[in-house]
């Protein structure tokens, strides 16, 4: 069995994420709910791990949840990462150019956007649905693997525009704000629901809320701050499955 919470987990929180693992476990053991001891890390965090049927706990994108995994996992709960302009439990897209490029959005109109994933709600869905409504385009540019990656790209001057997960934003702004300072926000796209906790289907997904919840509430103010990490809410799948899906790239 496995469980996994690779989403929000560079490098300078993945104590913090450890330790609010070893929470979840506790609890659910103390209901007598298996739970691996330790986080599992790499390809098993995400896509390869998400249908596992052992899978005790992962973290998913709003956009393969709605294209793949729906009907296939248990939805477990929204973490609220607290981002500003949003409801509980739900996060935007920041567009983000160079520092020194003063065009405002829509000057990059026809411009390619450097994205992480073709299944990335943040990195591609979101952009793209941002840009039709304004009667922009920004085609498919560089596929990068990662937020971040995306954001060196810009900086360094392999892209003009990429999109990123405001969370993510948010922790480059913590851990990286040499590469922050490089740029600019140019816009932000509409709120969405947030990157839900998953489980195998068949998990008691009360329990497992209620083992998440205990655990975020009582992790310490430190911990909470590096993760960005306020509470869990319930978002239901209907919400999920009704976010615009644009063509892929």
């Amino acid at each position: 069995m496995i469980a996994a919470l690779g989403m929000y987990d560079r490098a300078e929180v993945q104590g913090a994420n450890d330790r609010l693992w070893a929470l979840i476990r506790d609890r659910l053991r103390a209901g007598n709910l298996p739970a691996p001891d330790g986080l599992t890390r790499g390809d098993l965090a995400y896509m390869p791990g998400w249908l596992r049927p052992d899978l005790v706990l992962g973290q998913t994108c709003g956009y393969p949840y709605r294209a793949r995994l729906h009907g296939k996992v248990a939805l477990i709960g929204t973490p609220d990462y607290g981002v500003e302009g949003c409801a509980p439990g739900h996060y935007r897209s920041v567009l983000v150019a160079r520092a020194g490029d003063p065009r405002d959005i829509a000057a990059f109109n026809g411009t390619q956007i450097a994205y992480n994933d073709p299944l990335s709600q943040s990195g591609w869905a979101a952009p793209q649905t941002h840009a039709a409504k304004l009667g922009l385009h920004f085609p498919a540019g560089l596929q990068t693997g990662a937020h971040i990656a995306s954001a060196r790209a810009v900086a360094d001057g392999r892209a003009d525009l990429a999109a990123l997960d405001a969370v993510t934003w948010g922790m480059i702004q913590d851990h990286d704000p040499d590469l922050g300072a490089t740029l600019r926000v140019a816009a932000l796209t509409e709120p969405a629901p947030g990157l839900p906790y998953i489980a195998a289907l068949g998990a008691d997904a009360e329990a497992t809320f209620a083992a998440v919840s205990d655990a975020i509430a009582n992790l310490s103010a430190a911990d909470r701050v590096l993760l960005h990490l306020k509470s869990l809410i319930r978002i239901p799948a209907e919400a999920y499955l009704a976010v615009p899906t644009p063509s892929s790239p």
